[in-house]
């Protein structure tokens, strides 16, 4: 019988060994002076080995490509859909400064429709807004 112990390895050790990644080793220069310029510095006055640093780091950190935001947030068509909902007067500025007060019936990818009270229905198209707001937010303004 012999005096050798038996190693067993748990498996978390065995994943921890996995998951370390040794970093490639620089070749270690040789003391003997041959690469070596005056002064006792590297030839390249060390460029070089910093140029080996920056690779060895941008290896070991992985790189993520970034995703774009998405083109559309759909925040306009939630607003839409809430003010529609609500029956809210609305006040839509135009491009030439016209304002029209009314509720909005329904809205597409490039008009309004707009309700009034005292004038015809409009159909407005969404590149000649300027803005819009509610119109409580007018009369609050007027009063204060």
């Amino acid at each position: 019988m012999s005096n050798r112990k038996l190693i067993r390895t748990t498996l978390a050790e065995v994943k921890g060994k996995e998951r370390i990644v040794p970093q490639p080793r620089e070749r270690e220069r040789s003391n003997n002076g041959s690469h070596r310029g005056p002064g006792g510095g590297d030839r390249d006055g060390g460029r070089d080995s910093g140029r080996e640093n920056a690779r060895a780091q941008q290896s070991s950190v992985q790189v993520r490509k970034r995703t774009p935001p998405p083109m559309e947030t759909n925040a306009e068509l939630f607003y839409y859909k809430k003010q529609i909902d609500a029956h809210t007067p609305m006040v839509i500025v135009l491009l030439d400064g016209e304002e029209i007060e009314g509720t909005i019936e329904w809205y597409d990818r490039g008009a309004l429709k707009v309700n009034r009270k005292s004038a015809p229905n409009l159909l407005l198209l969404k590149r000649n807004v300027k803005y819009m707001f509610k119109a409580e937010d007018r009369v609050a303004e007027a009063t204060e």
